[in-house]
């Protein structure tokens, strides 16, 4: 009896080594080292993510393994869905052969494949084939249905299909990416991509970096190799040191390029850009406004707390309206921030100098009409581009971090990642308004690495503290 048992647990104990050895799902990002940017593509439930990584960044895996757990309905972080149909698009059958293709394979067990059809070469060796669908057992207890497209088949070749999801390995042609999003728009599904932008500046860097349309379901994640745990850190070091600039930061960072280079390439969404949250009264700071009319106006209030940080909590950002309408709006959002005032019910304010100018437009300055709509707005502001773009890029610099803008700044953010330097030493005069307004405020900060700034002593900042209380009241 007492062999018979050991015999039976030997035999579970072999199946499940053998299971094991067939699950390569069981062993994505488990143990001690896991790759964190592969898990937060997974946990965000947007439905238009993207993934730009450098080469051997782990990002074609993440982008793999999110369509084994959609087919397979047990993906560890989403309402699943049962019986799910979705597109696997790479740049051509070549590349899906190599690419995408080998790792959705390398990720399904054989036991879930019900069936596959191929479009060239066996079903018995689909690796060494191209694949245009394959069948999975779905944990529901149906099926689901992976199927593979090229974007050189042309956009016709992407339409009438209803879909769950769509997967795009690397940057497809726009009137593809247009097509699948009609896809799955009945099904309400999901569109993800992974990609290392090679191509410069094209719609994705439009659409999806920078969200000019403030799609609230895009997100997006840069990946570099020193993200993935699974890499040689000598190896790392030794290629980079062999690459140019612009590869390293294409092939390792993931990052954008054009023919010259960002102003605040400083600047991370994933460290300055935070979740809005209720300030201390004390910690209000200054609103400061570059104006426009027909270009957009842009005002921006500050806070700045105890130990010197700076916060960007509030945007006011419009084209093509009067005064009297931005006024209003910057004290409706002053009263949703329950900004200070002075006793006379007055915001303050700093402003372009060229806000006190006269224009034939009309009898008063820009800076007077701000000042009888009850906006006190000083003109006496530093308006040097280069001091202020040094004193900006040393506040986005620093570590631990000086500069926290709010998420709903939309415009400031995105002008902060598309803000490019000219062919001469001068940045592009395009869209860089709320910029400027930043500009100015931080221009009244100390300079960071000013050898003549002392440290301040814990009693100078509790005494700060008081005073800020007291003024507040």
């Amino acid at each position: 009896m007492t062999n018979e048992l050991l015999n039976k647990i030997m035999r579970l104990e072999r199946e499940e080594q053998r299971r094991r050895s067939i699950n390569n799902l069981m062993h994505y990002n488990t143990g001690e080292v896991v790759h964190e940017k592969q898990l937060a593509f997974h946990k965000s439930l947007k439905r238009n993510r993207w993934v730009f990584g450098g080469n051997r960044s782990g990002k074609t895996e993440c982008g793999a393994v999110e369509v084994v757990w959609w087919a397979r309905g047990n993906h560890p972080y989403r309402e699943n869905r049962k019986n799910t149909t979705g597109w696997v698009v790479s740049l051509s059958y070549e590349v899906q052969r190599d690419v995408a293709q080998a790792k959705i394979l390398h990720y399904l067990n054989p036991e879930w494949i019900e069936d596959i059809v191929m479009q060239q070469g066996r079903k018995g060796s689909p690796e060494y084939g191209i694949i245009d669908h394959i069948i999975i057992k779905n944990v529901f207890g149906g099926l689901s249905k992976i199927g593979f497209k090229s974007c050189d088949q042309g956009r016709e070749k992407f339409q009438g299909a209803s879909l769950d999801y769509v997967w795009f390995d690397e940057e497809p042609p726009f009137d593809i990416y247009e097509e699948c999003r009609m896809r799955v728009l009945d099904r309400t599904g999901d569109v993800w991509g992974t990609m290392t932008p090679l191509k410069g500046l094209t719609w994705v860097y439009d659409e999806i970096y920078l969200n000019k349309c403030s799609n609230s379901e895009v997100w997006h994640i840069h990946i570099e190799w020193a993200d993935n745990p699974y890499l040689n850190k000598s190896e790392v070091e030794l290629l980079s040191a062999t690459m140019s600039g612009d590869s390293v930061d294409a092939r390792r960072f993931g990052r954008f390029q054009c023919d010259v280079g960002l102003v605040y390439p400083e600047f991370d969404v994933n460290v300055h850009v935070v979740e809005p949250f209720a300030i201390p009264l004390e910690w209000q700071d200054n609103i400061s406004i570059d104006p426009g009319l027909n270009n957009p106006l842009a005002c921006l209030f500050f806070a700045v707390d105890y130990d010197g940080n700076i916060y960007v909590v509030g945007e006011h950002y419009e084209a093509g309206r009067d005064i009297d309408y931005h006024a209003a709006k910057i004290f409706e959002l002053a009263t949703q921030l329950n900004w200070h005032r002075d006793s006379r019910g007055r915001l303050s304010a700093i402003i372009d100098s060229a806000a006190s100018q006269h224009t034939l437009a009309s009898s008063k300055s820009v800076a007077e009409l701000f000042y009888d709509k009850g906006l006190v707005v000083n003109t006496n502001v530093v308006k040097d581009m280069f001091s202020g773009i040094a004193r900006m890029k040393e506040y986005l610099k620093a570590r631990p971090q000086r500069v926290f803008i709010f998420q709903n700044c939309s415009n400031l953010i995105r002008e902060l990642k598309s803000y490019w330097w000219s062919k001469g030493d001068n940045p592009r005069k395009v869209d860089d308004h709320a910029l400027d307004a930043m500009r100015y405020y931080v221009m009244t900060k100390p300079c960071l690495f000013d050898s003549k700034i002392k440290e301040i002593s814990e009693i100078e900042k509790d005494k700060t503290r008081l005073m800020r209380k007291l003024r507040s009241r």
